[in-house]
């Protein structure tokens, strides 16, 4: 089994996929390999790129907080974070900065009560809202991620105190400076992993993880073989066996045809 991050590994800074790469993961698959997307985008937001790579595998999103079919357009699995923590956390977050953005994701949809164009995640970019407006109703039931936007000098000493104070009822995930993920506390790429593995009898000596930021740490210490692209943070850097060439450098079709194609 192969789980592969999406953003700044799999996918280029420009956002796409480089041929190689593509063509490295068909070569995988088409070899017996289950080729896992593992992302912190939800569904809407992978789509194109599942179907580009022509997978029938399920794809872990959300950092693990849902496991979906694409090809069948069902979800396997899904772990939201309790209503009173989500709120709990919101207003938390908005007493120390009451500009700070919020957005909460309710399965593939995405609800917030205010927009910002320079402070965005890469799937607001190109889907609208689904419900832009008062935030109450949505926090009155479990949502699958509540996501905070700030400038990192901001948002540091948010995230700072959310952990603090809800570290035992949370799980905290940054993949970009500006951009604070918020999850069930038993959510995370890992644990996803851990459970397709335990579906289909595979030891985890044999899957190889690959990715960039800090919530790619556990799938990559999970794995066998934990690879961290060349353009990862330090930290992910030092958690995996492997660095290998950047997303910009066809780092995953280096990984796959290192560890994967020539083994």
């Amino acid at each position: 089994m192969m789980a592969v991050d999406l953003d700044g590994t799999l996918l280029r800074s420009d956002r796409r996929l480089d041929p190689a790469d593509a063509d490295a993961l068909r070569e995988a698959a088409a070899g017996g390999v289950k080729v896992i997307l593992t992302t912190a985008r939800p569904p809407r937001s992978t789509r194109g790129i599942y179907a580009e790579l022509g997978l029938s595998t399920p794809a872990i999103h959300y950092n693990g907080a849902m496991v979906c079919d694409p090809a069948a357009g069902r979800v396997l699995g899904h772990t939201p974070l309790p209503a009173a923590v989500a709120a709990a956390i919101v207003a938390a977050a908005r007493a120390m900065d009451p500009s700070i953005l919020v957005h909460i994701e309710v399965t593939d949809t995405l609800h917030t009560d205010r927009l910002d164009p320079a402070l965005s995640t890469e799937t607001s970019r190109h889907f609208a809202p689904d419900h832009l407006g008062p935030l109450d109703a949505v926090l009155a039931g479990d949502v699958t991620k509540v996501m905070l936007l700030a400038e990192g000098a901001r948002l540091e000493p948010v995230a700072a105190m959310l952990r603090a104070r809800f570290g035992g009822q949370a799980a905290f995930a940054m993949s970009d400076g500006h951009l604070l993920q918020i999850m069930h506390p038993a959510v995370d790429k890992a644990a996803a992993l851990a459970e397709l593995a335990a579906r289909w009898g595979i030891d985890p000596v044999r899957v190889l993880a690959i990715g960039d930021a800090p919530n790619d740490i556990g799938m990559l210490r999970w794995a066998g073989m934990g690879v961290a692209v060349g353009n990862a943070w330090p930290e992910v850097k030092a958690a995996a066996r492997a660095v290998g060439p950047s997303n910009d450098a066809q780092g995953v079709a280096w990984a796959v045809r290192t560890f994967v194609l020539q083994s």
